[in-house]
């Protein structure tokens, strides 16, 4: 059975889906319709059209109803949020494996504009119970996804700054990447701006609104790439599907520059990403940190084989919502447990962070287990839980546990 490498670019307007390999992406709305005389799910322009006709009930914003614990009713039926999200990702894959008969999911990654938990348990818990596994699908930022894309074009193109305009209805957003060489490895620096300027796409339906939205881009492309050096710029977004509707923004931006246009580009960024997690280590050798990644590293100095060694619990460049770790220690003339934790942009600002174990029973030396267990709440809080487990029918467990955040 073929598997798929899979990206998808879920917001709560658009949906952008890409296999790895494959030339064509699948672009639709994020809508799903009940038909009235059965319970038959349709998504996309689809839905629309059965909608117009008086033959079904419409449902958007899908994520935001998802995240709000929001329901609908339909004929009289009440459907959670989190359940019409799933039906839409199930219709979405369905249209994606018509194209590939027989074909199973490899690896899924997910791309979205916020990471959001709530949003992100949803969608792992819709996965499930589509039967993808967990070690199967991922979640990702676009910021990321920019990354994965950018990176796997010709080195020339990633060598210097890169920037990139997205735009899709009522949002425009900038993003900025540049490839740092450091003594042992590469960084690749990400970061994004929501832009005010957004504005309805419905607005390049008439002449006049084509041209107001054509200075309101070359407003930000001055504000952004004037008289800076870039290897590239890249357009995404169902924005920029076409751009003759933008001459002076587009004369603007290929000034002495290489532009690349591509719609469906976080989509595309993710199924890179998806095919990287076939791979026992990452071909990309860099460190990335962006939206969604951690910027730190957190590790505890513990003796081992009569050595001491530091030992990582998160990594700077993990997903934050990916990053657990969990790992047990004897306590050796201390009641505490101490952290490091180094900032990948600057290890000299490292500090350490000591957690008391405040009401764990006092025993003999190196008589107490301790079971440390590291997660994370968002890139920037660190979740510790230390539990006391004893030390054998000697010193029962008690099972007492600390829990205590910890800012990375």
């Amino acid at each position: 059975m073929e598997k798929l490498m899979i990206g998808i670019e879920l917001c709560d307007a658009y949906t952008q889906a890409a296999v790895l390999g494959r030339e064509e992406a699948w672009g639709l709305p994020t809508v799903i319709c009940r038909k009235k005389t059965a319970e038959e799910w349709c998504i996309g322009e689809e839905a629309y059209r059965y909608t117009l006709v008086g033959e079904g009930v419409i449902v958007d914003k899908l994520l935001s109803l998802a995240v709000k614990e929001g329901t609908a009713t339909i004929s009289g039926v009440k459907y959670t949020g989190s359940g019409l999200l799933r039906n839409f990702l199930e219709k979405l894959l369905a249209m994606i494996f018509a194209e590939y008969p027989g074909a199973g999911v490899d690896q899924l990654v997910i791309s979205l504009q916020n990471m959001e938990m709530k949003l992100m348990d949803e969608l792992s818990a819709a996965a499930e119970a589509l039967g993808i596994p967990r070690e199967r699908f991922h979640i990702a930022s676009h910021t990321e996804c920019f990354v994965y894309y950018v990176l796997n074009q010709r080195r020339d193109i990633w060598g210097g700054q890169v920037g990139m305009f997205a735009l899709s209805n009522e949002d425009l957003r900038y993003y900025e990447l540049k490839i740092v060489r450091g003594p042992r490895q590469m960084t690749a620096w990400a970061d994004h701006e929501e832009l005010e300027e957004g504005f309805a796409l419905s607005v390049l339906d008439t002449g006049s609104g084509a041209k107001m939205a054509d200075k309101i881009l070359c407003a930000c492309a001055d504000r952004f790439l004037q008289k800076r050096l870039f290897s590239a710029v890249f357009l995404t977004g169902k924005g920029f599907a076409k751009t003759d509707w933008a001459p002076d923004f587009m004369k603007q931006v290929c000034a002495k520059r290489r532009v690349f246009t591509e719609p469906a580009l976080f989509a595309r960024g993710a199924a890179m990403k998806a095919e990287d997690y076939r791979r026992e280590r990452s071909s990309y050798p860099f460190v990335c940190l962006c939206e969604g990644k951690l910027r730190s590293t957190v590790s505890m100095e513990v003796i081992r084989r009569d050595t001491k060694v530091s030992m990582a619990l998160a990594s700077a460049g993990e997903s934050w919502y990916e990053a657990r770790s969990v790992m047990e220690v004897i306590l050796d003339d201390q009641d505490y447990i101490e952290l490091t934790v180094t900032p990948q942009q600057d290890p000299k600002q490292k500090r350490t962070v000591k957690i008391p174990l405040e009401g764990f029973p006092k025993r003999p030396n190196k008589t107490t287990r301790v079971r440390i267990a590291v997660g994370f709440l968002d890139e920037k809080t660190m979740v510790v839980k230390l539990v006391d487990r004893g030390f054998g029918e000697l010193f029962p467990k008690t099972g007492l546990e600390i829990r205590q955040e910890v800012m990375v």
